[in-house]
């Protein structure tokens, strides 16, 4: 179904004409034409948006990483860590653990925040 086109220039009018007839019968009771036609142009004009403060873009201080061979289990628990250079030393501790447990591990690089 089409809805009916609302003419809003007509509907205006009538609202206009409406206002008028209802000022005429209190005509005592308008306010003088000065402080009507300021209360009007007040009305009229657009209220301004508060300026906005330019954002600050957040220095993200990159912290220095530092890194170690982990040992883990298959559970991805870390066993022991080891120096970068060490990488020897973290394999023999994996061959030790598979040897005396039968379980899987394995190591892997791991990368720490240096504390300044």
């Amino acid at each position: 179904m089409a809805r009916k086109v609302v003419n809003r220039k007509e509907l205006r009018a009538q609202v206009e004409a409406a206002e008028a007839r209802g000022k005429a019968k209190a005509g005592s009771k308008e306010k003088p034409a000065k402080e009507k036609v300021a209360k009007e142009k007040k009305a009229k004009e657009p209220k301004k948006a508060a300026e906005k403060k330019p954002a600050r873009n957040k220095v993200v201080k990159e912290a220095r990483m530092k890194a170690y061979w982990g040992v883990f289990n298959s559970g991805m628990k870390r066993l022991a860590l080891f120096e970068y250079a060490d990488k020897k030393a973290a394999d023999k501790k994996v061959q030790e653990l598979i040897g005396s447990s039968r379980a899987h591990h394995f190591v892997q690089l791991v990368k720490e925040a240096i504390g300044d």
